[in-house]
């Protein structure tokens, strides 16, 4: 089976609050998106299990 060529790619979602808490680990989260409609980077909020609240995770890398 040949593979799809297309806009969506995976992303990886990251925590920005949990690196200034101090605590061990990380939040990350694995999604995908259009490239095509949204070309810059991704910013949503998700639930951190470590600091266990909602919080702002973007897209790295």
């Amino acid at each position: 089976m040949a593979k799809k060529k297309g806009n969506r790619v995976q992303v990886i979602l990251e925590c920005t609050e949990h690196k200034d808490s101090g605590q061990k680990g990380t939040s990350r989260y694995i999604t995908t998106k259009n490239r095509k409609n949204t070309p810059d980077r991704l910013e949503i909020k998700k639930y951190n299990p470590i600091l266990r609240k909602v919080t702002v995770h973007k897209e790295i890398k």
